[in-house]
């Protein structure tokens, strides 16, 4: 059985939101965070990203106000280069909300946070997807991209919860709708949302175009 709490690094960073059951590529060049790479490595190659709240770039040095909620993922690829400086590949596994900050004598912080789980959809979720494929299909094709670029994040089989959190971190560019979407846990509301929020993107995009 996983443990419901976990202590982690954290990654802070700005405009960016990481989803469960994505990858998401990192070049890693701070002094702080090199360090941290390096450490987690030697226990359980996990960290959390974060993202930071706005007003951050003040006190970006110290302990800036990070957003409660964020993506909890595992290093499954590490490439350390000549300079110091790493590449790495997260994998997603859950969401966590960060329940306090720990005294800590390392360069980067460290968080004892609480793993989040969805709650239990009430809802048949399948024209909710059928719009998200619906409107994924006439992106592609608008911004002229392969068709098949996206069928990962939409293959039969997931549960509607994965493939909201796929389809977000793939196209939506709103970073706070972004941030919105990772903290909500009620999942009929969240592929309703992501539903709502790629048909927008299409018209948006189509509108500028006529």
């Amino acid at each position: 059985m996983t443990a419901p709490h976990v202590i982690v690094p954290i990654f802070p960073l700005p405009d960016l939101t990481f989803f469960p059951h994505t990858l998401l590529p990192l070049h890693v060049f701070e002094a702080r965070y090199r360090a941290m790479v390096m450490d987690a490595l030697e226990r359980n190659r996990r960290l959390t990203v974060v993202r930071l709240q706005p007003g951050y770039e003040a006190g970006y040095a110290g302990k800036p106000p990070v957003y409660a909620v964020g993506g909890l993922g595992e290093m499954v690829s590490c490439e350390r280069l000549a300079n110091g400086r790493y590449n790495i590949l997260l994998r997603g596994e859950c969401r966590v909300r960060i329940e306090g900050e720990l005294p800590t004598d390392t360069l980067y912080r460290m968080v004892r946070a609480r793993r989040l789980t969805d709650g239990e959809a009430t809802r048949d979720a399948g024209p909710a997807l059928a719009r998200i494929r619906a409107s994924c299909r006439e992106l592609l094709s608008a911004l002229s991209r392969p068709a098949d670029l996206l069928d990962t994040a939409l293959a039969e089989g997931q549960a509607p919860g994965v493939i909201a959190d796929r389809v977000a971190a793939a196209v939506l560019p709103d970073v706070d709708l972004r941030q919105q979407l990772l903290e909500l846990l009620d999942v009929d509301a969240r592929v309703a949302r992501v539903a709502d929020a790629v048909e927008v993107l299409v018209r948006e995009l189509k509108g500028g175009r006529e």
